[in-house]
């Protein structure tokens, strides 16, 4: 039924419990994970107060740390795994990435770093479930 998992995560609490629903399930059916971030291109950093470039570098690097959790906790627990850390619109880079990677699933958490922590869902995280061609499946602390 699954041939391969994808995980997206940005490095929030919710996207450390996918991270590790994902490393369990990979493990337990024995196939590979992937894993993605996603540096949001579209940001409201366009004033002379912050600037861009240095916005994006840090998006990149946090980025690049929620990646290297990913592959820690799949190295830890024998996962074969590969990340990437793409730029764009999440929700569409995290679809690409599933279907670049003929992912069979996508894990995600409920919500991620956004200060708008009474949604449901988060934006991106919804986004990906009405759109995703696979199943996904939401890990969230409640």
């Amino acid at each position: 039924m699954y041939d391969t998992l994808l995980v997206a995560t940005d490095g929030s609490e919710d996207a450390a419990l996918a991270v590790e629903h994902a490393v369990f399930l990979a493990d337990r059916l024995g196939i590979p994970l992937h894993g993605v971030a996603v540096v949001e291109t579209r940001t409201g950093y366009d004033n002379a107060i912050v600037e861009p470039e240095r916005v994006r570098r840090r998006l990149r690097t946090d980025a690049e740390g929620a990646l290297a959790a990913v592959s820690a906790a799949a190295v830890d627990a024998g996962v074969d795994v590969e990340t990437e850390l793409r730029e764009g619109v999440p929700h569409e880079e995290i679809i690409d990435a599933a279907v670049d990677r003929g992912a069979s699933a996508i894990v995600v958490g409920a919500r991620g770093r956004s200060s708008f922590r009474r949604v449901l869902l988060g934006s991106t995280v919804d986004a990906v479930v009405r759109l995703a061609p696979v199943s996904v499946l939401v890990v969230g602390e409640e």
